[in-house]
Order: structure tokens, then sequence, then C-alpha cells
């Protein structure tokens, strides 16, 4: 990556950072607006690097025991309005059907917004003992909410998610599942996505709707507002006893399991755009990447040189890396700008003095740093280049975080450090719904999470001047 602009076709962040993340989703060739309103497109590279991330976690979760399953897309209305929280929470962003062919239905069906519904009528015909449990599921699929106000991977009227659905016999261990979900989460964003997190509990105002205690990962992108990144639940009982899910347990007695659910969506790659995306394009973590190597042959039209990359990339296929080599007749120039809009993590130059001299030069799109490479080196240098721009990725975003959380003792001290700064503040709190909606009202700043790591700022709430109960993070999110 050169330090100069490139791709005049991408709006400067300082300029207009929202417009420069709607420049990027197009011209990265990730998404595109269909012809209904509120809905896109997931154009293949968009939809490869959603395949990435699906492979690697679907991993993690089957590791832990979960396994998938595919629900219904269409909801009886009946059957969401049996837990009045969570129809309630859901009501403004249903989508309905409420015709079949030509003729009307008798009842109307819910568009899926989320499935604890469906899993809950399921468990209720086919949960009979304590023997079968738990049951640990989850499902890929998208899901339509009716949003206002659209924006491409962050909030669309369909988007691509999984969800798991989980029951369990005794409140610790879906309590526990709860957190183990949670830290999946934030192992995911960290170590694959190169995204920090702070992991927490969300308020009631905040938590999902029928939830007993919602938990999550909250990010901080490059404009430093906050990006909810996923988010685990704890239900207790109640979703079981609104749907008449029962199990005889250990005493011989009908009891009632306790449920968890979790999910993580597309919002991830918005995630990663506005997290590690500069002026020139994508940076995309190695894990996650498409193309993890491009080949760029230089003065391909020499003898040798096209036969000496096609050589490269197949020694990096069999050695396990997504690599690609571009044999078009584009000047270099386009080449290297293309890929870096792409934000492949790694490009490998060779023309015909570089292969002459049995070398390559590799190429980093995190700084551009230019590392010549024997060819006999090639799979160990490749391999040790994808991990410096993995961590060096995450370096760069842990220091936007850690230098961006500011403490405040006063709501007046909170307002100003988000208008002079952004970021996150952390103050102490009440607990109080009054003092929360006070913050939003005077400073803008929506709860973010109590986070998992407790601080202890002071003995009062800066808003009320009560006795504190917790330490809490406010921030502008999207």
């Amino acid at each position: 990556m050169a330090k100069e602009k490139k791709v005049e076709q991408i709006t400067d962040m300082e300029v207009d950072f929202a417009q420069w993340y709607t420049d990027i989703c197009r011209k990265a060739e990730l998404v595109e607006y269909a012809s209904v309103k509120g809905f896109t497109i997931l154009r293949p590279y968009g939809y490869a690097i959603w395949e990435n991330m699906q492979r690697i976690m679907d991993g993690m979760f089957k590791e832990t025991g979960h396994e998938n399953v595919a629900m219904p897309v269409l909801i009886p209305e009946s059957l969401l309005k049996k837990e009045g929280e969570l129809v309630n929470g859901f009501a403004p962003e249903v989508a309905w059907v409420t015709h079949g062919g030509s003729e009307k239905l008798e009842e109307r069906l819910a568009f899926r917004p989320t499935s604890e519904t469906m899993f809950c009528d399921f468990w209720s015909n086919n949960l009979q003992t304590y023997r079968e449990l738990p049951m640990l599921y989850n499902q890929w699929c998208s899901v339509i909410r009716w949003e206002k106000t659209t924006r491409p991977f962050l909030r669309s009227r369909e988007f691509w998610w999984q969800e798991g659905h989980t029951i369990h016999e005794t409140a610790e261990e879906a309590q526990a599942e709860t957190m183990q979900q949670l830290q999946c989460y934030a192992d995911f964003f960290e170590n694959v996505l190169a995204i920090p997190v702070v992991p927490g509990r969300k308020t009631d105002k905040e938590k999902f709707a029928g939830a007993e205690a919602t938990y999550t990962v909250e990010c901080m992108m490059k404009d430093r507002k906050a990006l909810q990144g996923a988010t685990s639940h704890y239900f207790g009982d109640k979703f079981s006893r609104a749907y008449n899910v029962t199990f005889t347990g250990r005493d011989n007695k009908l009891q009632y399991p306790f449920q968890t659910s979790w999910g993580s969506t597309t919002r991830m790659i918005g995630a990663v755009i506005m997290t590690h995306g500069d002026n020139n394009g994508l940076v995309l973590p190695p894990k996650i990447a498409p193309v993890q190597i491009i080949v760029l042959p230089i003065a391909q039209h020499k003898p040798g040189v096209l036969e000496g990359a096609a050589a490269l990339e197949a020694r990096l296929k069999q050695a396990g890396f997504r690599v690609k080599t571009d044999k078009s007749d584009n000047s270099m120039g386009w080449k290297c700008a293309q890929y870096e809009m792409k934000g492949v993590p790694v490009r490998v130059e060779c023309g015909p003095r570089d292969l002459e001299n049995g070398q390559c030069i590799l190429v980093r799109r995190t700084d551009g740093e230019k590392i010549p490479c024997k060819l006999e080196d090639l799979e160990a240098e490749a391999a040790k280049q994808l991990e410096i721009v993995q961590q060096q990725m995450f370096d760069k975003a842990k220091k936007n975080l850690e230098e961006n959380i500011y403490e405040a003792h006063s709501l007046e001290e909170a307002k100003q450090l988000q208008a002079e700064h952004g970021g996150f503040i952390k103050t102490m709190w009440c607990g109080d719904l009054a003092c929360e909606l006070k913050m939003k009202e005077e400073a803008g700043m929506s709860s973010r999470c109590m986070p998992l790591k407790q601080e202890r700022l002071g003995d009062v709430c800066p808003i009320c001047g009560k006795p504190a109960k917790t330490m809490i993070y406010w921030g502008i999110a999207y």
C-alpha cells in the first residue's frame, strides 16, 4: 500500500466516512443494491468473505457440540404472539404474508425476524426426557426485519446470519452456554477478524426482547463509533413456559428447560471494512480473505514470466493458500490498485530479472513493505508474511480502541469528551433507566455494555449522584 491515494473513485474517509464506506462496498464488488428497497445483493466476492467466516465459525460451534438445523422461514401469527415481549419487540419490523397464490390466508404468516418461536414449537413436540438434554442447535439462514434506514451489511431488510438456539436441564448449564458462546464470538473477532472487542452485559433497556440477560461484544470503528459485533442471550425458562416446552426430569416430574440463543450476522463484514479499511480500499484479515495471495507477473510478455508465475501459484496452492494469478493485459499500476482495493493481504511480484535471480518480491497490503524472497523459501515466507499482516491489523485496531476510551465523572464531562474525541466513554452508573435515557438525550450516547472486566471509577452515578452499582460504557453506535 502506497502512502498516496491510488483509487480516485473512493471518497477519503477523512472527508466523508459514510460515503467512503459505501464506495468500498460497491467498488470492491462486495454488494449491490437490489430492485426491492432496503434489500441488497451479496456479490461473489462479498459472499466468499461470508463463506470463509461461516466455515470458521461453523467449525468452532461444532467443536462445542452444536448441530446445524433448518427451520421454516414463515411463522404463524398465533405462534409468534405466544411470548408477548418478543412480538412487541419485533412488531415494527415484521413483514407479513397475507396471501397464498390468489387466496387470502386464514392466518397471517410472519417472515422470521428471529426463530425462537419455531425452535420452541419444535421442542414442545419433540422433547421428552432429561436424557435428551442439552439440545444444541444452530442454523445458517437469512431473516427479514423491515428497517426504516438501511446501509450495506450494517442494517438491511434482509440479512444473512447464524442463530444458535439451545435448551438445557438446569439454569446453570444454560448460563454457562451463554457465556461460552460470548467467548466464542470474542475469540472469533480477535483471532480471525483481527478486531479487539469489549465483552459485556447489555442493560435491560438494550437487551433482546424476552431475554433475562443479553451479552455482547462491542467493537470500535475507525471513526470511533461503536458497533455491536454479536450477542448471546440467556432466556431462563420464560420461553419454555410460554410455548409449553417440558421434559420428564430425574425426579419423574414434568419440568421446563432453560434456553439460550446467540447470533452474528453479515454485519461482521461491515465491521471489517470500518475497522481495517483505508483510502485505497479494503484491508482483509488473511483468515477470511477470498484471495490471500495475488501473483502479479511483471513484463509478462517476456519469455518464461507467465510460466514462472504459474509455477509459483501452483506451489502456493499446494501449500494450502488461497491464491490466484492476474494474467490480464492491464497495466501493473492498475493491477496493484485493483488488488489493494480488494484487500488482498499479500501480493507476489515476479519479473524476468527476479526469476533469473531465483527470487520474487512479496508486498504486504497493510504497510506496503516489500520483502525479497528466494524462490525455494516461498511457502514459508508467504505464511510468515500473512501472520505479520494479521498481527499488524489487530495491533492497529487495538491501539485505536485503547486510545479512544475516556473516563468521565459527570454528565457534562461525558458530553464534552464525546464531542471532542468520540469513542467509548466509561462511567459509573446507578442502574436506573432514567439516567440511561438522560445520557442518550443530552449526550447522544447509548449504553454499549457493562463490561465483564469491571473497574471502580468512583462511588456515585455521574448522572444523578446516587450510589453507583456498576461501570458502563457509552458511545454513539451504528
